[in-house]
């Protein structure tokens, strides 16, 4: 904060700015707290000029907190709180582009501690109006955040009153109101209450809680009502979905109910497609929101992301053309033209899949289609988007963060009457990313790739001997058995695919997600039983450990024999080049090797290991029986069982074939906080971000004849639930990222793998700093 005044925030932004941190600006000066609508927006207007004009900071790494303060304290000046943090937020949104806004939530009810029901519901009014105001983020207790719609009307309308301060008397009112909740608890409705419902009712309480039990005859008894059986599907079916859509983009459903919502309403259209045929009256439907094509790039095998935006999306009434993964522009163009799609949306994991959308974007443009493009998948941006696709397509290009930001952008892109505004706000937005993106760009220093290589991390200097393997070359692994790797799942991935955040097993104590992460838990485990009691996946793998060195140049190189200098193939790494503090060194992962030459051998290990065989079978089974929650459980199970095997086989390693650390004794959360000796860095992660290393790894250990795994044109691991890397023992080896590389490492590394400069840019294109 300026609390201390312009100097020392100068300084501290400096180093902030030096170790490429982001930064939380508190709404304080030297006369101190601000505390209403002028002070905040003058102080964060101020830190806002020197961060960015002075300093250089980026503005989408500046988060401000505007100071939420307690409300109903019986102080007339405290009224406006509320109001003024709200107003404040929109202030900073409109004006401070690409800054963000954070709060301490709980401090706006403290006047009511100890009356918890109340606490919850002014948590939860606030931040629906701060959210919609542009608040970005929040610190709350989870355990103390009620869902909107489920707050009382009375006690939610005294509690607006107070936030928005909508008459004098409001905190009075309140107060007084407030002592009946004291003490409270709420009553659980009965289970086997709805199905005394009327069968619309019925319906629609099955689709949103996605049960499936019933849904055959429930849609039977809504047939015989019906003139047509068309008109199940217009009337209640739909009716229901549309609540799904609402209440998910409300962020009052979550992902996992929306995919269970999906798999009853395709249950129950599957059930009257017979009647529907018979009737031949197809041609009297109502169409549907719109045709949406989807794809996963060409090179790429992921789509679990995808397949979950198509069935958040096809709740919503939005017909979905699935092309899969592997997709070239060629097929995606053909497609698209072929069924007149509204939108396409191009997905992707690997960061080669980030030109390939370029491809695709460029493609598109010179066949002059105007067709909208989304964008999405664990590697893309919104900066990359607005940089590098944007540019290259002349109609709407929208990134897309997950599901639950995919049905607004549709409706807005779709809809001919707000389509024209929205992607004039996106290219502006976009624009001004491309702005500040050129001159981080420009401003960015860096050493040159020879200062940074004199500054390397001393191998010599670290008084580490390297132990010799227990057993060197090749282990293969067939058939691992997958009740061994249910030990080691780290589980909190796996509720993040779902889009449910917090950590295991703390989510399941989680007021907002914990019921719904518990289901999702359990049911996770008994389709994970039927998996291995049925050996409906199986799991390979490969590790190989060889004698290794490394050069001055950043390479290393394996050698056939201990004692021999004959080279088998050798690894092409990279170095950071970023400017560090006086005594920080510029990594690469070649620093961990000992340099050739020395009187001691050293060793590097590599593995592959996969537990997706036989997944992309099982989660097309479950596809054609409609059921689209199983389909992607079975992918994301296969995703963290291949984690698991990569977890054990290290484990392994180090204990056995290795034996560096053969007495080591870890707990499970010790593994998943990996305090353990050495480490497992792959190719196309951020210590070595280039795939093409891949290639080599995968000819060294012979791995698509060893475990069954294949490399795509553009390195991508199939079936996709599988993991490979290296294996580097030195025990103050760490993970790093590279950062952003000068032209000068690009010249160098095209030189040491013998390609052109351009192919070095376009295989390192996520990692340029030019």
């Amino acid at each position: 904060s300026l609390k201390e005044g312009e100097e020392v925030f100068r300084a501290q932004a400096q180093k902030i700015r030096q170790y490429g941190a982001a930064v939380v600006i508190m709404a304080f000066d030297e006369q101190g707290q601000a505390d209403n609508f002028e002070r905040r927006t003058a102080i964060c207007q101020r830190a806002y000029n020197i961060l960015t004009q002075e300093i250089g900071f980026p503005p989408q790494d500046i988060i401000f907190d505007p100071n939420i303060l307690t409300v109903a304290t019986g102080i007339e000046e405290h009224n406006n709180y509320a109001v003024d943090y709200i107003q404040a937020t929109q202030w900073i949104k409109e004006n401070l582009p690409l800054a963000k806004v954070s709060g301490g939530v709980s401090n706006v009810s403290f006047s009511f501690r100890g009356n918890d029901h109340v606490r919850e519901a002014i948590h939860s009014a606030f931040l629906l109006h701060a959210i919609r105001a542009g608040m970005d983020m929040g610190i709350v207790n989870a355990g103390q955040l009620a869902l909107y719609e489920d707050i009382e009307p009375e006690l939610l309308g005294r509690v607006e009153d107070v936030l928005l301060n909508r008459n004098p008397e409001s905190t009075e009112e309140l107060v007084s109101y407030a002592d009946k909740f004291k003490g409270t608890v709420r009553l659980e409705e009965k289970e086997d209450l709805w199905r005394s419902f009327p069968v619309k009712e019925r319906l629609s309480h099955a689709l949103v809680k996605g049960i499936v039990e019933f849904i055959d005859e429930d849609t039977e008894e809504a047939r015989q009502q019906y003139s047509r059986p068309l008109e199940v599907i217009e009337g209640p079916l739909m009716d229901a979905m549309n609540i799904v859509g609402d209440l998910f983009g409300a962020g009052k459903m979550f992902l996992p109910q929306v995919v269970k919502s999906a798999r009853v309403m395709k249950k129950a259209v599957a059930y009257l497609t017979p009647y529907i045929e018979e009737e031949k009256s197809r041609s009297e439907a109502k169409g549907p929101a719109g045709k949406i094509l989807m794809a996963t790039v060409k090179g790429d095998v992921h789509d679990i992301g995808k397949n979950i935006v198509g069935v958040v999306l096809g709740c919503n009434n939005y017909q979905i053309i699935d092309l899969g993964v592997m997709v070239s522009a060629q097929e995606i163009i053909r497609q698209a033209i072929e069924h007149k799609v509204d939108i396409i949306g191009l997905s992707g994991l690997i960061t080669p899949s980030l030109d390939e959308m370029v491809h695709v974007a460029k493609e598109m443009k010179r066949l002059q289609l105007t067709v909208p493009l989304l964008i999405g998948g664990a590697t893309t941006s919104k900066t990359h988007t607005a940089v590098k696709i944007a540019q290259n397509y002349d109609s709407p290009v929208v990134h897309v963060l997950d599901a639950s930001r995919s049905v607004p952008v549709v409706q807005q892109l779709i809809s001919a009457e707000h389509r024209p505004a929205f992607a004039r706000n996106i290219e502006e937005e976009y624009a001004l990313i491309r702005e500040n993106h050129a001159k981080k760009t420009a401003t960015k220093a860096s050493l040159s790739l020879e200062e940074a290589r004199a500054n390397r991390f001393k191998y010599e200097e670290s008084d580490y001997i390297p132990l010799k393997p227990l057993k060197l070359g090749i282990t293969r692994f067939e058939s691992y058995p997958l009740e061994d790797l249910r030990k080691y799942i780290d589980w909190t991935p796996f509720f993040q695919t779902w889009e449910l955040h917090g950590k295991y097993p703390a989510i399941f104590d989680d007021k907002l997600v914990g019921e719904e992460a518990r289901k999702l838990y359990e049911e996770a485990n008994q389709l994970l039983d039927k998996i291995i009691d049925e050996k409906l996946l199986s799991a390979n793998g490969v590790v190989g450990i060889f004698p290794a060195a490394s050069t001055a140049d950043d390479n290393v190189i394996i050698y056939k024999e201990e004692q021999s200098r004959e080279e088998m193939t050798r690894f092409h790494m990279l170095r950071q080049q970023g400017i560090k503090a006086q005594g920080i060194v510029n990594l690469s992962l070649a620093d961990y090797i000992a340099p050739e030459g020395l009187a001691y051998q050293d060793y590097m290990g590599g593995f592959a290991v996969t537990a997706g065989l036989g997944a992309d079978a099982l989660s097309r089974k479950y596809q054609e029986e409609h059921d689209d929650y199983n389909s992607i459980l079975v992918k994301a199970l296969a995703d963290r069982l291949a984690e698991a095997f990569a977890e054990r086989m290290h484990e392994i390693v180090r204990r056995e074939l290795w034996g560096y650390a053969s007495d080591e004794q870890l707990t499970d959360e010790d593994l998943i906080r990996e305090r353990y000796t050495g480490i497992r860095p792959a190719p196309g992660y951020p210590a070595c971000p280039e795939h093409s290393e891949k290639r080599i790894l995968f000819n060294l250990l012979d791995a698509e004849a060893n475990t069954g795994i294949h490399l795509t044109e553009s390195y991508a691991m199939h079936p996709a639930a599988s993991v490979s890397g290296f294996y580097i023992a030195h025990p103050r080896s760490k993970y790093f990222p590279i950062g952003k590389m000068a032209k000068d490492q690009v010249e160098d590394y095209a030189l040491r793998k013998g390609i052109s400069i351009e192919d070095a840019e376009r295989l390192l294109g996520s990692v340029l700093a030019y």
